[in-house]
């Protein structure tokens, strides 16, 4: 059953009514979404690991043979690697080296950057993917069940008018004017991670907030960044992790007129 939704200008005004294209009237499909959001999570990581020379440099042969200069027979010490530091006489001086353990040795099983992390999803379940995805930003329990703050008339488009919208702060005032405030409110929260993870460029946890999907390249893009986590998309770069973060579907979401048109086209 195809819906028809309301456009609202940037002063809550009603300009028109406009029907969703059949994309929206996909089942949601939890176990799919979970799988798209895992390749595009999966496809962006960042391949790390250590050196494959790391704590190998040091020259840590040891000789165990009889009267063998620099030798280690019986001296009465453990079989490790050991590099000499210094020596009296015939009496050497070492030091523990390259085994893993010892102070400047190499690890056990470090992580290698030669791990290929990236997955694959089939072409006809990613977009199945996303249309079951768009299909729960327009229901209006999923989306409360996800935590967003909805207003009473949601779901609703936004008129085109709003790709024009040059500054933060008219960004904001429109999206105010279209009761988002208590939405604006939770999403520029932010807490202090439990954790480690605080002392490692991750101290902040911070909440997702709406999604604005314009029909291309615009001025919203730009002037909506500094509005804690709203989120600006063009139409055809749309995937499952935008409109479903953590692989929860019903992200409170924003569909201007025009986008509604290239979703048409796309999804035909």
């Amino acid at each position: 059953m195809t819906m028809e939704l309301k456009i609202l200008n940037a002063t809550n005004q009603s300009v028109g009514t406009k029907k969703l294209p059949g994309a929206f009237d996909e089942p949601v499909r939890k176990d799919l979404i979970q799988r798209a959001v895992e390749v595009v999570q999966a496809n962006r990581r960042q391949p790390y690991g250590a050196d494959p020379r790391a704590g190998k440099k040091a020259a840590a042969k040891l000789s165990r043979r009889r009267r063998k200069y620099k030798g280690s027979y019986g001296k009465g010490i453990s079989r490790v690697p050991r590099k000499t530091l210094s020596r009296n006489g015939s009496q050497m001086y070492w030091v523990g080296a390259f085994a893993p353990g010892m102070v400047g040795g190499r690890r056990s099983f470090p992580p290698g950057a030669d791990k290929d992390w990236s997955k694959s999803i089939n072409v006809k379940e990613r977009r199945k993917a996303i249309r079951s995805a768009l299909a729960a930003t327009v229901n209006k329990a999923i989306v409360q069940q996800h935590g967003h703050r909805v207003p009473d008339t949601y779901p609703f488009l936004i008129d085109t008018s709003f790709e024009t919208l040059d500054t933060a702060k008219k960004v904001r005032d429109a999206l105010e004017n279209l009761n988002l405030t208590a939405e604006l409110d939770r999403a520029g929260e932010k807490k202090v991670r439990a954790g480690t993870g605080k002392m490692r460029g991750r101290r902040y946890q911070k909440k997702v907030g709406p999604l604005l999907v314009v029909s291309g390249p615009c001025k919203l893009v730009q002037s909506a960044r500094n509005l804690a986590g709203v989120d600006v998309v063009s139409a055809d770069r749309l995937n499952a992790e935008l409109l479903a973060p953590g692989a929860k579907p019903g992200r409170l979401t924003l569909y201007t007129s025009a986008a509604i048109e290239k979703l048409e086209k796309l999804f035909a």
